[in-house]
Protein backbone atom coordinates (compact mmCIF):
# COMPACT_ATOMS: atom_id res chain seq x y z
CA UNK A 1 0.00 0.00 0.00
CA UNK A 2 1.24 3.31 -0.81
CA UNK A 3 2.20 6.06 1.70
CA UNK A 4 -0.93 8.00 2.10
CA UNK A 5 -0.15 12.00 2.79
CA UNK A 6 -2.75 14.01 4.54
CA UNK A 7 -1.50 17.76 4.91
CA UNK A 8 -1.30 19.39 8.22
CA UNK A 9 0.04 19.77 11.60
CA UNK A 10 1.68 16.98 13.75
CA UNK A 11 -1.46 14.40 14.67
CA UNK A 12 -2.47 14.85 18.50
CA UNK A 13 -5.20 12.90 18.53
CA UNK A 14 -5.25 8.99 18.93
CA UNK A 15 -6.76 6.38 16.72
CA UNK A 16 -8.57 3.17 18.25
CA UNK A 17 -8.34 0.33 16.20
CA UNK A 18 -11.17 -1.92 17.53
CA UNK A 19 -12.95 -5.29 17.37
CA UNK A 20 -16.97 -4.72 16.82
CA UNK A 21 -17.38 -8.77 17.62
CA UNK A 22 -19.07 -10.95 14.99
CA UNK A 23 -22.42 -9.89 15.36
CA UNK A 24 -24.08 -10.52 18.32
CA UNK A 25 -23.77 -7.08 20.49
CA UNK A 26 -22.92 -8.72 24.50
CA UNK A 27 -20.03 -10.07 22.65
CA UNK A 28 -18.05 -6.73 22.14
CA UNK A 29 -15.12 -6.45 24.43
CA UNK A 30 -15.37 -3.97 27.37
CA UNK A 31 -12.56 -2.05 26.21
CA UNK A 32 -14.23 -1.29 22.95
CA UNK A 33 -17.63 -0.46 24.91
CA UNK A 34 -15.56 2.10 26.88
CA UNK A 35 -14.08 3.63 23.62
CA UNK A 36 -17.44 3.88 21.95
CA UNK A 37 -18.67 5.96 25.38
CA UNK A 38 -15.31 8.39 25.27
CA UNK A 39 -14.61 8.88 21.67
CA UNK A 40 -15.31 12.09 19.34
CA UNK A 41 -15.06 11.12 16.15
CA UNK A 42 -16.17 7.04 15.39
CA UNK A 43 -16.12 5.15 11.98
CA UNK A 44 -17.59 1.89 11.49
CA UNK A 45 -18.22 -1.06 9.17
CA UNK A 46 -20.82 -2.68 7.70
CA UNK A 47 -21.00 -5.73 9.88
CA UNK A 48 -20.90 -3.68 13.18
CA UNK A 49 -24.26 -4.44 15.25
CA UNK A 50 -25.94 -0.89 14.74
CA UNK A 51 -26.73 -1.21 18.83
CA UNK A 52 -23.47 -1.10 19.33
CA UNK A 53 -23.83 2.95 18.33
CA UNK A 54 -25.87 3.40 21.55
CA UNK A 55 -23.57 3.38 23.71
CA UNK A 56 -21.72 6.35 21.85
CA UNK A 57 -21.37 9.82 23.52
CA UNK A 58 -24.19 12.45 23.05
CA UNK A 59 -22.61 14.90 20.38
CA UNK A 60 -19.76 11.97 19.12
CA UNK A 61 -20.09 11.83 15.27
CA UNK A 62 -20.70 9.09 13.23
CA UNK A 63 -19.46 8.20 9.81
CA UNK A 64 -20.31 4.81 8.25
CA UNK A 65 -17.53 3.35 5.82
CA UNK A 66 -18.92 0.22 5.41
CA UNK A 67 -19.29 -1.77 1.99
CA UNK A 68 -22.63 -2.59 1.23
CA UNK A 69 -22.63 -4.88 -2.15
CA UNK A 70 -24.24 -2.34 -4.68
CA UNK A 71 -24.02 1.04 -3.14
CA UNK A 72 -21.30 3.08 -3.37
CA UNK A 73 -18.67 3.02 -0.32
CA UNK A 74 -15.45 4.78 0.42
CA UNK A 75 -12.26 3.37 -0.55
CA UNK A 76 -9.80 2.25 1.72
CA UNK A 77 -7.60 5.08 1.00
CA UNK A 78 -10.12 7.54 1.89
CA UNK A 79 -11.04 6.10 4.95
CA UNK A 80 -7.19 6.36 6.15
CA UNK A 81 -6.94 9.76 4.78
CA UNK A 82 -10.27 10.31 6.81
CA UNK A 83 -8.76 8.06 9.76
CA UNK A 84 -5.31 10.45 9.70
CA UNK A 85 -7.36 13.98 9.40
CA UNK A 86 -9.47 13.67 12.46
CA UNK A 87 -6.41 12.30 14.42
CA UNK A 88 -4.50 15.68 13.26
CA UNK A 89 -7.76 17.52 14.31
CA UNK A 90 -7.06 16.06 17.83
CA UNK A 91 -9.66 14.26 18.09
CA UNK A 92 -10.38 10.80 19.80
CA UNK A 93 -11.15 8.43 16.59
CA UNK A 94 -12.69 5.12 17.18
CA UNK A 95 -12.21 2.86 13.91
CA UNK A 96 -14.67 0.01 14.48
CA UNK A 97 -14.30 -2.94 12.89
CA UNK A 98 -16.06 -6.56 12.29
CA UNK A 99 -14.66 -9.27 14.31
CA UNK A 100 -11.30 -9.11 15.22
CA UNK A 101 -9.19 -6.12 13.24
CA UNK A 102 -6.29 -7.91 12.63
CA UNK A 103 -7.61 -10.90 11.01
CA UNK A 104 -8.79 -10.28 7.64
CA UNK A 105 -10.07 -7.17 8.25
CA UNK A 106 -7.63 -4.80 6.67
CA UNK A 107 -6.96 -3.25 10.39
CA UNK A 108 -2.73 -4.15 9.68
CA UNK A 109 -2.90 -1.65 6.61
CA UNK A 110 -4.15 0.51 8.45
CA UNK A 111 -2.31 0.56 11.41
CA UNK A 112 0.42 0.95 8.75
CA UNK A 113 -0.55 3.75 7.35
CA UNK A 114 -1.69 5.69 10.51
CA UNK A 115 2.39 4.98 11.62
CA UNK A 116 3.27 6.41 8.36
CA UNK A 117 2.00 9.42 8.91
CA UNK A 118 2.54 9.92 12.84
CA UNK A 119 -0.41 9.15 14.03
CA UNK A 120 -0.84 7.74 17.63
CA UNK A 121 -3.04 4.18 17.07
CA UNK A 122 -3.92 1.50 19.95
CA UNK A 123 -5.20 -1.75 18.53
CA UNK A 124 -8.04 -3.07 20.71
CA UNK A 125 -8.52 -6.91 20.15
CA UNK A 126 -12.30 -8.33 19.45
CA UNK A 127 -13.69 -11.74 19.40
CA UNK A 128 -13.36 -13.29 16.05
CA UNK A 129 -16.18 -14.80 13.98
CA UNK A 130 -13.60 -17.39 12.94
CA UNK A 131 -13.81 -18.93 16.74
CA UNK A 132 -17.33 -17.46 17.71
CA UNK A 133 -19.49 -18.04 14.54
CA UNK A 134 -18.28 -21.70 15.03
CA UNK A 135 -19.49 -22.12 18.84
CA UNK A 136 -23.00 -20.25 18.44
CA UNK A 137 -23.72 -23.05 15.70
CA UNK A 138 -21.84 -25.84 18.13
CA UNK A 139 -19.35 -26.56 16.39
CA UNK A 140 -15.78 -27.01 18.38
CA UNK A 141 -12.93 -26.23 16.38
CA UNK A 142 -10.80 -28.68 18.24
CA UNK A 143 -11.38 -31.47 20.10
CA UNK A 144 -9.09 -34.11 22.09
CA UNK A 145 -10.36 -37.45 19.71
CA UNK A 146 -11.13 -35.53 16.32
CA UNK A 147 -8.85 -32.39 15.78
CA UNK A 148 -5.75 -30.80 17.62
CA UNK A 149 -5.73 -28.08 14.82
CA UNK A 150 -7.52 -25.55 13.40
CA UNK A 151 -6.74 -23.59 10.20
CA UNK A 152 -8.31 -20.14 9.22
CA UNK A 153 -8.46 -18.88 5.72
CA UNK A 154 -9.70 -16.69 3.82
CA UNK A 155 -12.07 -17.27 0.31
CA UNK A 156 -12.08 -13.74 -0.78
CA UNK A 157 -8.62 -12.80 -1.96
CA UNK A 158 -7.18 -9.48 -2.85
CA UNK A 159 -8.29 -9.22 -6.74
CA UNK A 160 -5.43 -7.64 -7.32
CA UNK A 161 -3.02 -10.49 -6.49
CA UNK A 162 -1.59 -12.28 -9.68
CA UNK A 163 -2.06 -15.77 -7.93
CA UNK A 164 -3.24 -17.18 -4.71
CA UNK A 165 -1.37 -17.42 -1.12
CA UNK A 166 -2.88 -20.04 -0.06
CA UNK A 167 -1.39 -23.98 -0.72
CA UNK A 168 -4.87 -25.82 -1.44
CA UNK A 169 -2.93 -28.93 -1.66
CA UNK A 170 -1.85 -28.65 1.76
CA UNK A 171 -5.33 -27.53 2.94
CA UNK A 172 -6.93 -30.32 1.15
CA UNK A 173 -4.55 -33.10 3.00
CA UNK A 174 -3.60 -31.21 5.99
CA UNK A 175 -5.59 -32.94 9.26
CA UNK A 176 -7.40 -30.96 11.84
CA UNK A 177 -10.24 -28.01 11.03
CA UNK A 178 -10.50 -25.62 7.93
CA UNK A 179 -12.69 -22.41 8.88
CA UNK A 180 -13.17 -20.10 5.42
CA UNK A 181 -13.91 -16.94 6.08
CA UNK A 182 -15.67 -14.49 3.75
CA UNK A 183 -16.39 -17.77 0.83
CA UNK A 184 -20.24 -17.39 -0.16
CA UNK A 185 -19.47 -16.18 -3.36
CA UNK A 186 -16.72 -18.07 -4.42
CA UNK A 187 -17.80 -21.62 -2.36
CA UNK A 188 -18.33 -23.51 -5.27
CA UNK A 189 -14.99 -22.94 -6.65
CA UNK A 190 -13.02 -22.94 -3.21
CA UNK A 191 -15.18 -26.96 -3.21
CA UNK A 192 -13.93 -27.99 -6.51
CA UNK A 193 -10.42 -26.96 -5.70
CA UNK A 194 -10.34 -28.92 -2.42
CA UNK A 195 -11.65 -31.67 -4.12
CA UNK A 196 -9.58 -31.53 -7.05
CA UNK A 197 -6.64 -31.43 -4.51
CA UNK A 198 -7.50 -34.47 -2.81
CA UNK A 199 -10.02 -33.52 -0.05
CA UNK A 200 -12.52 -36.31 0.80
CA UNK A 201 -15.61 -35.49 -0.37
CA UNK A 202 -17.33 -36.95 2.20
CA UNK A 203 -15.67 -34.60 4.88
CA UNK A 204 -18.17 -33.48 6.93
CA UNK A 205 -19.20 -29.81 6.33
CA UNK A 206 -21.22 -26.75 7.63
CA UNK A 207 -22.09 -23.17 6.34
CA UNK A 208 -23.15 -20.50 8.65
CA UNK A 209 -24.54 -17.38 7.63
CA UNK A 210 -25.54 -14.21 9.68
CA UNK A 211 -23.47 -16.15 12.89
CA UNK A 212 -24.48 -14.88 16.29
CA UNK A 213 -27.41 -13.21 14.78
CA UNK A 214 -30.99 -14.32 16.09
CA UNK A 215 -31.54 -14.51 12.49
CA UNK A 216 -28.58 -17.29 12.24
CA UNK A 217 -28.82 -20.26 9.61
CA UNK A 218 -26.39 -23.01 9.58
CA UNK A 219 -26.27 -26.32 6.98
CA UNK A 220 -24.92 -29.42 7.64
CA UNK A 221 -23.95 -31.90 4.84
CA UNK A 222 -20.66 -33.27 3.45
CA UNK A 223 -17.95 -31.17 1.52
CA UNK A 224 -18.93 -32.50 -2.28
CA UNK A 225 -22.97 -31.63 -1.20
CA UNK A 226 -21.91 -28.44 0.40
CA UNK A 227 -22.12 -25.56 -2.63
CA UNK A 228 -25.59 -26.96 -4.00
CA UNK A 229 -26.91 -27.42 -0.38
CA UNK A 230 -25.82 -23.33 0.63
CA UNK A 231 -27.92 -22.23 -2.68
CA UNK A 232 -30.64 -24.40 -2.01
CA UNK A 233 -31.09 -22.76 1.06
CA UNK A 234 -30.49 -19.59 -0.07
CA UNK A 235 -27.12 -18.87 2.10
CA UNK A 236 -24.92 -15.55 0.96
CA UNK A 237 -23.02 -13.21 2.83
CA UNK A 238 -21.81 -13.24 5.31
CA UNK A 239 -21.00 -16.80 5.28
CA UNK A 240 -18.55 -18.93 7.33
CA UNK A 241 -17.89 -22.53 5.99
CA UNK A 242 -16.08 -25.16 8.26
CA UNK A 243 -14.57 -28.45 7.25
CA UNK A 244 -13.45 -31.75 9.78
CA UNK A 245 -14.56 -34.00 12.04
CA UNK A 246 -15.84 -31.55 14.48
CA UNK A 247 -18.86 -30.67 12.30
CA UNK A 248 -20.53 -34.02 13.29
CA UNK A 249 -20.78 -32.85 16.95
CA UNK A 250 -23.30 -30.20 16.45
CA UNK A 251 -25.91 -32.91 16.39
CA UNK A 252 -25.31 -33.09 20.17
CA UNK A 253 -24.14 -29.67 20.71
CA UNK A 254 -25.89 -26.96 19.35
CA UNK A 255 -27.55 -24.43 21.39
CA UNK A 256 -28.16 -21.02 20.07
CA UNK A 257 -31.15 -22.38 17.63
CA UNK A 258 -32.48 -24.30 20.71
CA UNK A 259 -33.59 -20.99 22.66
CA UNK A 260 -37.14 -21.46 23.40
CA UNK A 261 -37.71 -18.03 21.66
CA UNK A 262 -35.69 -19.02 18.70
CA UNK A 263 -37.60 -17.85 15.08
CA UNK A 264 -39.85 -15.53 16.93
CA UNK A 265 -39.42 -12.45 15.77
CA UNK A 266 -40.81 -9.88 18.54
CA UNK A 267 -41.99 -6.14 18.60
CA UNK A 268 -41.31 -4.03 21.78
CA UNK A 269 -43.21 -0.82 21.69
CA UNK A 270 -42.47 0.30 24.93
CA UNK A 271 -40.68 4.34 25.22
CA UNK A 272 -37.11 4.04 24.69
CA UNK A 273 -35.20 4.41 28.19
CA UNK A 274 -37.63 1.41 28.84
CA UNK A 275 -36.75 -1.06 26.31
CA UNK A 276 -33.74 -2.04 27.70
CA UNK A 277 -34.29 -4.52 29.93
CA UNK A 278 -37.04 -6.16 28.41
CA UNK A 279 -34.96 -6.20 25.02
CA UNK A 280 -32.04 -8.02 27.04
CA UNK A 281 -34.68 -10.75 28.20
CA UNK A 282 -36.30 -11.62 24.72
CA UNK A 283 -32.88 -11.75 23.23
CA UNK A 284 -31.14 -13.96 26.08
CA UNK A 285 -34.78 -16.03 25.53
CA UNK A 286 -33.49 -16.35 21.52
CA UNK A 287 -36.24 -13.93 19.96
CA UNK A 288 -34.93 -11.75 17.05
CA UNK A 289 -36.26 -8.27 18.79
CA UNK A 290 -37.51 -4.95 17.45
CA UNK A 291 -37.13 -1.81 19.30
CA UNK A 292 -39.95 0.31 17.85
CA UNK A 293 -41.07 2.71 20.80
CA UNK A 294 -44.06 4.40 19.55
CA UNK A 295 -44.74 6.48 22.52
CA UNK A 296 -42.01 8.75 24.77
CA UNK A 297 -42.38 10.29 27.90
CA UNK A 298 -42.20 14.10 28.77
CA UNK A 299 -41.90 15.44 32.03
CA UNK A 300 -44.40 19.08 32.18
CA UNK A 301 -43.50 22.04 34.16
CA UNK A 302 -45.62 22.45 37.16
CA UNK A 303 -47.76 25.56 37.94
CA UNK A 304 -46.98 27.81 40.88
CA UNK A 305 -49.78 26.35 43.34
CA UNK A 306 -48.66 22.53 42.45
CA UNK A 307 -44.80 23.76 43.11
CA UNK A 308 -45.73 24.99 46.32
CA UNK A 309 -47.49 21.75 47.01
CA UNK A 310 -44.03 19.56 46.72
CA UNK A 311 -42.22 22.51 49.00
CA UNK A 312 -44.70 22.34 51.83
CA UNK A 313 -44.83 18.31 50.74
CA UNK A 314 -44.32 16.89 54.97
CA UNK A 315 -47.71 18.93 55.55
CA UNK A 316 -49.72 18.73 52.62
CA UNK A 317 -49.74 15.21 52.40
CA UNK A 318 -51.49 11.70 53.88
CA UNK A 319 -50.76 9.93 51.40
CA UNK A 320 -48.64 9.92 48.02
CA UNK A 321 -50.48 7.44 44.92
CA UNK A 322 -48.01 6.37 42.12
CA UNK A 323 -50.18 5.15 39.05
CA UNK A 324 -46.70 4.66 36.88
CA UNK A 325 -42.85 4.42 37.19
CA UNK A 326 -42.10 7.08 35.18
CA UNK A 327 -44.54 9.15 37.49
CA UNK A 328 -42.61 8.05 40.37
CA UNK A 329 -39.16 9.19 38.60
CA UNK A 330 -39.90 12.44 37.73
CA UNK A 331 -41.64 13.14 41.32
CA UNK A 332 -38.64 12.22 43.23
CA UNK A 333 -36.13 14.04 41.36
CA UNK A 334 -38.28 16.67 41.58
CA UNK A 335 -38.49 16.87 45.72
CA UNK A 336 -34.76 16.13 45.79
CA UNK A 337 -33.97 19.02 43.63
CA UNK A 338 -36.39 21.59 45.70
CA UNK A 339 -35.28 19.34 49.37
CA UNK A 340 -32.05 17.72 49.02
CA UNK A 341 -33.77 14.93 52.42
CA UNK A 342 -36.18 12.54 52.10
CA UNK A 343 -37.55 14.18 55.01
CA UNK A 344 -39.57 16.45 53.31
CA UNK A 345 -42.26 13.54 52.78
CA UNK A 346 -43.34 14.00 56.17
CA UNK A 347 -45.20 11.14 57.45
CA UNK A 348 -47.17 10.55 54.22
CA UNK A 349 -47.08 6.98 52.95
CA UNK A 350 -46.57 5.89 49.68
CA UNK A 351 -48.83 3.51 47.48
CA UNK A 352 -47.56 2.12 44.01
CA UNK A 353 -50.09 0.45 41.29
CA UNK A 354 -47.52 -2.18 40.95
CA UNK A 355 -44.20 -4.17 41.14
CA UNK A 356 -42.17 -1.93 38.29
CA UNK A 357 -43.72 1.52 40.11
CA UNK A 358 -42.83 0.15 43.36
CA UNK A 359 -39.50 -0.42 42.33
CA UNK A 360 -39.44 3.31 40.89
CA UNK A 361 -39.67 4.37 44.06
CA UNK A 362 -37.85 2.27 45.84
CA UNK A 363 -34.47 4.01 44.00
CA UNK A 364 -34.62 6.42 46.40
CA UNK A 365 -34.47 4.26 49.17
CA UNK A 366 -38.03 4.64 50.26
CA UNK A 367 -40.51 1.95 51.25
CA UNK A 368 -43.54 1.59 49.39
CA UNK A 369 -46.92 0.99 52.11
CA UNK A 370 -49.31 -0.57 49.57
CA UNK A 371 -49.28 -2.51 46.60
CA UNK A 372 -52.55 -4.40 45.22
CA UNK A 373 -52.25 -7.87 44.59
CA UNK A 374 -53.10 -7.35 40.75
CA UNK A 375 -51.54 -4.43 39.21
CA UNK A 376 -54.64 -2.05 38.02
CA UNK A 377 -55.72 1.06 39.24
CA UNK A 378 -59.85 -0.53 40.19
CA UNK A 379 -57.50 -2.98 42.73
CA UNK A 380 -55.45 -0.17 43.46
CA UNK A 381 -58.43 2.11 44.36
CA UNK A 382 -60.32 -0.70 46.32
CA UNK A 383 -56.69 -1.00 48.71
CA UNK A 384 -56.87 2.43 49.41
CA UNK A 385 -60.45 3.03 50.00
CA UNK A 386 -60.00 -0.34 52.81
CA UNK A 387 -57.49 1.91 54.23
CA UNK A 388 -59.96 4.67 55.26
CA UNK A 389 -58.97 7.49 53.08
CA UNK A 390 -62.02 9.98 54.02
CA UNK A 391 -60.97 13.20 55.28
CA UNK A 392 -57.26 12.25 54.07
CA UNK A 393 -55.16 14.21 51.63
CA UNK A 394 -54.10 12.35 48.76
CA UNK A 395 -51.89 13.20 46.01
CA UNK A 396 -52.34 11.62 42.65
CA UNK A 397 -49.01 11.59 41.04
CA UNK A 398 -50.00 10.66 37.26
CA UNK A 399 -49.46 11.75 33.42
CA UNK A 400 -51.59 13.00 31.30
CA UNK A 401 -53.41 9.59 29.94
CA UNK A 402 -54.28 8.23 33.60
CA UNK A 403 -57.01 6.79 33.97
CA UNK A 404 -59.74 9.82 35.87
CA UNK A 405 -61.60 6.94 37.17
CA UNK A 406 -59.14 6.54 40.38
CA UNK A 407 -59.94 10.10 41.39
CA UNK A 408 -63.50 9.68 41.44
CA UNK A 409 -63.34 6.51 42.79
CA UNK A 410 -61.29 8.11 46.07
CA UNK A 411 -63.33 11.40 45.94
CA UNK A 412 -66.51 9.32 46.50
CA UNK A 413 -65.38 7.70 49.52
CA UNK A 414 -64.19 10.86 51.31
CA UNK A 415 -60.83 11.92 50.20
CA UNK A 416 -59.26 15.39 49.37
CA UNK A 417 -57.44 14.21 45.98
CA UNK A 418 -54.88 16.58 44.20
CA UNK A 419 -53.89 15.54 41.24
CA UNK A 420 -50.40 16.24 39.87
CA UNK A 421 -50.06 15.74 36.60
CA UNK A 422 -45.61 15.81 36.31
CA UNK A 423 -46.08 14.26 32.67
CA UNK A 424 -47.15 14.06 29.11
CA UNK A 425 -47.26 10.80 26.93
CA UNK A 426 -46.71 12.05 23.43
CA UNK A 427 -46.31 10.24 19.82
CA UNK A 428 -42.81 8.72 18.78
CA UNK A 429 -42.43 9.74 15.26
CA UNK A 430 -39.46 9.11 14.16
CA UNK A 431 -37.32 5.57 14.08
CA UNK A 432 -34.28 5.91 16.61
CA UNK A 433 -33.46 2.33 16.26
CA UNK A 434 -34.31 1.81 12.17
CA UNK A 435 -36.32 -1.06 13.58
CA UNK A 436 -39.48 0.18 11.50
CA UNK A 437 -38.04 -0.85 8.32
CA UNK A 438 -37.18 -4.50 9.26
CA UNK A 439 -40.56 -4.43 10.26
CA UNK A 440 -41.66 -3.40 7.11
CA UNK A 441 -39.58 -5.86 5.38
CA UNK A 442 -40.11 -8.69 7.29
CA UNK A 443 -42.78 -8.62 9.08
CA UNK A 444 -43.05 -9.81 13.04
CA UNK A 445 -44.41 -12.82 14.73
CA UNK A 446 -45.39 -10.79 17.52
CA UNK A 447 -46.45 -7.38 18.92
CA UNK A 448 -46.16 -6.80 22.64
CA UNK A 449 -48.12 -3.94 24.51
CA UNK A 450 -47.43 -2.82 27.95
CA UNK A 451 -49.83 0.29 27.92
CA UNK A 452 -52.89 1.42 26.73
CA UNK A 453 -51.19 4.59 25.27
CA UNK A 454 -48.69 2.32 23.21
CA UNK A 455 -51.79 0.28 21.88
CA UNK A 456 -53.55 3.92 20.22
CA UNK A 457 -49.77 5.14 19.16
CA UNK A 458 -49.72 2.20 17.16
CA UNK A 459 -52.25 2.81 15.25
CA UNK A 460 -51.98 6.65 15.19
CA UNK A 461 -48.52 5.96 13.99
CA UNK A 462 -50.02 3.68 10.99
CA UNK A 463 -47.65 0.43 11.95
CA UNK A 464 -49.97 -1.92 12.41
CA UNK A 465 -50.07 -1.47 8.12
CA UNK A 466 -46.49 -2.16 8.45
CA UNK A 467 -47.26 -5.92 8.57
CA UNK A 468 -49.75 -5.31 5.77
CA UNK A 469 -47.72 -7.57 3.32
CA UNK A 470 -46.84 -10.54 5.76
CA UNK A 471 -48.55 -13.02 7.81
CA UNK A 472 -50.83 -11.69 10.44
CA UNK A 473 -48.89 -10.68 13.65
CA UNK A 474 -50.20 -12.37 17.19
CA UNK A 475 -50.90 -9.14 19.55
CA UNK A 476 -49.86 -9.85 23.32
CA UNK A 477 -51.16 -7.60 26.14
CA UNK A 478 -49.69 -6.79 29.72
CA UNK A 479 -53.10 -6.58 31.59
CA UNK A 480 -57.12 -6.00 31.39
CA UNK A 481 -56.90 -2.11 30.61
CA UNK A 482 -54.02 -2.96 27.59
CA UNK A 483 -56.96 -5.48 26.49
CA UNK A 484 -59.73 -3.38 26.52
CA UNK A 485 -57.79 -1.19 24.73
CA UNK A 486 -56.65 -3.26 21.89
CA UNK A 487 -60.24 -4.96 21.24
CA UNK A 488 -61.49 -1.11 20.89
CA UNK A 489 -59.59 -0.21 17.97
CA UNK A 490 -60.29 -3.91 16.48
CA UNK A 491 -56.67 -6.10 17.21
CA UNK A 492 -57.23 -9.63 18.63
CA UNK A 493 -55.94 -10.53 21.58
CA UNK A 494 -53.69 -13.76 21.36
CA UNK A 495 -52.05 -13.60 25.11
CA UNK A 496 -52.85 -11.63 28.39
CA UNK A 497 -50.28 -11.95 30.85
CA UNK A 498 -51.76 -12.74 34.51
CA UNK A 499 -49.19 -11.16 36.13
CA UNK A 500 -49.40 -7.37 34.60
CA UNK A 501 -45.45 -6.50 34.39
CA UNK A 502 -43.22 -6.81 31.70
CA UNK A 503 -41.80 -10.47 33.09
CA UNK A 504 -45.47 -11.63 33.36
CA UNK A 505 -45.80 -10.89 29.56
CA UNK A 506 -42.67 -12.48 28.43
CA UNK A 507 -44.05 -15.46 30.30
CA UNK A 508 -47.04 -15.53 28.51
CA UNK A 509 -45.52 -15.33 25.57
CA UNK A 510 -43.04 -18.06 26.02
CA UNK A 511 -46.38 -20.27 27.15
CA UNK A 512 -47.95 -19.40 24.01
CA UNK A 513 -45.05 -20.12 21.70
CA UNK A 514 -44.37 -23.41 23.47
CA UNK A 515 -48.13 -24.60 23.36
CA UNK A 516 -47.89 -24.10 19.44
CA UNK A 517 -44.57 -26.19 19.29
CA UNK A 518 -46.02 -28.92 21.12
CA UNK A 519 -46.19 -32.05 19.27
CA UNK A 520 -50.60 -32.83 18.80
Amino acid sequence: MEPIHVPGKPAKGIVYLAGAGPGDPSLVTLRTKELLEQADVILYDHLCHPRLLRWARPGAQMIYVGKTPGKPALTQRMITEQLIAQARAAKKVLRLKGGDPFLFGRGAEEASALADAGVAFEVVPGVSSALAVPAYAGIPLTHRELSSCALILTGHEDPQKKETQIRWDLVATLPGTKVILMGATTLHSTVRLLLEKGMNPKTPSAAIQWGTYPWQKTIQTSLEELPARAQESGLGPPMIVILGEVVNLRTQLQWWEKRPLWGQRVVLTRPMHELELASRLLQELGADVLEIPTIQIEPLPLEPAQLQWIQRCKDSFDWLVFTSANGAKIFFELLWKLHGDVRALGNARIAAVGKKTAQAVEAFHLKVDLIPERFTTEELAQKLTDEDVKNKRVCLVRGTLADPKLKVFLEAHGAQVIPLTVYQTTLQREDPTGDRNRLQNEGAHWILFASPSAVHAWKDLGLDQATKNHPRPKYASIGPVTTQALKHLGYPVDCEASEHTMKGLIDCLLQEVNQSHAPS
